[in-house]
């Protein structure tokens, strides 16, 4: 599944052998190799197992160091990227540390970014004891002299898997709920923003991690609960729904049965859920004209169901009978206004990112005092559901 992809960021200097690193990693010519600095002028993707440790994608980058005014522009989005990744490698060459190194390892230690320093082209030029003692002590990382004439990427891979912590690794979503045969319902409305033939990636990731933990998913449309609960006396452990139908199942599901959203489940899973938490009630806080930020994780068609573009923002003004004004930026796209000029922020349930990135996403925010939300917690409140959506995960 896509979250469970880590993502490895290289970054350095232009020709410092970045694009040459990550074909050796890889074994394959992904990224155009040149000795021509700034070859590399946008990100560069590229998915990878690295056996015995995860599924990763290697992101190549426009050089730290870039000039003129569209070298600046991809180095605003290198910067930007730096907060997708997972882990970092830091590529340097001529045992050269300067500011530009200085500052991107800075900005790893305050996203709490594990990170390799890689001395590329050591058949050039060596590395020198004294620099590489100065680095390993000052950052408390690996620091691997290197050459992608030389050596094989042994070295590196082992460093990757000694600076990544398995705590860091999504858990399951629901696992420390359920027991072994346990009966979880899972309701799924079909309709215009369903894709066609398919269910969406949160209904499918719940389905997988039903299974794994050896418990039984049922799927239902709302209509069919009520029969299927009549016929079959059935009482599964817990019910989740899709956040847009939860006030119509919510007065359908017996109360004895724990009620919740796949939206909340994610946010519990890879968001800030004590943030979530403590924000969404500020909704009652709000004040007429107030700027909202709605974050989605993925681009996609945006018809009049859509549920962050229109049901949201729509039910948010008839609860509190004021008027707001949103702004909406899609998948991993940069936040351009200042982050102080929202009175809140409000976040999809993130399947299509990785925890690290959802993270990221919304520490400025929770940094700045600003209250932050989540879809389905949003719902939740909105239609007086909240308690009971939450009560399972107490």
């Amino acid at each position: 599944m896509k979250d469970n992809k880590l993502h490895i960021i290289l970054l350095g200097r232009r020709n410092s052998g970045k694009s040459s690193l990550i074909n050796a990693l890889t074994g394959q010519d992904i990224s155009i190799v040149s000795d021509v600095a700034g070859t590399t002028t946008d990100l560069v993707k590229r998915s990878y197992e690295i056996p015995d440790f995860a599924s990763v994608i290697f992101i190549d980058t426009a050089g730290i160091d870039d000039t003129g005014a569209l070298g600046q522009m991809r180095v605003e989005k290198t910067r930007n990227a730096i907060s997708q990744a997972d882990i970092a490698l830091l590529v340097i060459t001529d045992n050269q540390f300067g500011e530009y190194e200085k500052e991107l390892a800075e900005r790893f230690k305050k996203l709490e970014t594990p990170f390799l320093i890689i001395h590329n082209k050591r058949d050039e030029m060596p590395l020198q004891t004294s620099l590489k003692d100065d680095l390993s002590k000052t950052y408390n990382c690996p620091v691997i002299d290197f050459s992608t004439r030389e050596d094989n990427t042994t070295a590196i891979l082992e460093a990757l898997k000694s600076v990544w912590n398995k705590d860091n690794t999504p858990k399951s979503l629901i696992g420390d709920l359920l027991s072994p045969g346990d009966i979880v319902l899972l309701i799924t409305p079909i309709d215009s923003e369903a894709p066609a033939g398919r269910l969406i990636l949160p209904q499918v990731q719940m389905i997988r991690d039903i299974l794994d933990n050896h418990c039984t998913s049922i799927v239902l449309q709302p209509e069919e609960i009520t029969p299927f609960l009549e016929k079959t006396g059935i009482r599964p452990r817990v019910a989740i729904a899709d956040s847009q139908v939860f006030k119509k199942v919510a007065a359908i599901i017996p109360p004895e049965i724990p009620l919740t959203s796949f939206s909340i489940v994610l946010a519990r899973h890879k968001g800030n859920f004590p943030a979530y938490l403590n924000g969404t009630p500020k909704i009652e806080e709000l004040r007429e004209g107030d700027r909202i930020l709605m974050l989605e994780s993925c681009s996609h068609h945006v018809s009049c169901e859509d549920i962050g573009r229109h049901k949201i923002p729509r039910w948010l003004q008839e609860h509190t009978g004021k008027n707001f004004q949103f702004d909406f930026i899609a998948g991993l796209d940069a936040i351009t206004r200042p982050i102080t000029d929202y009175a809140m922020v409000i976040q999809c349930g993130g399947c299509m990112i990785t925890g690290k990135q959802l993270k990221n996403r919304l520490q400025p925010a929770i940094d700045a005092g600003i209250p932050v939300s989540n879809y389905g917690m949003t719902i939740a409140y909105l239609h007086g559901i909240f308690k009971r959506a939450i009560e399972i995960f107490k």
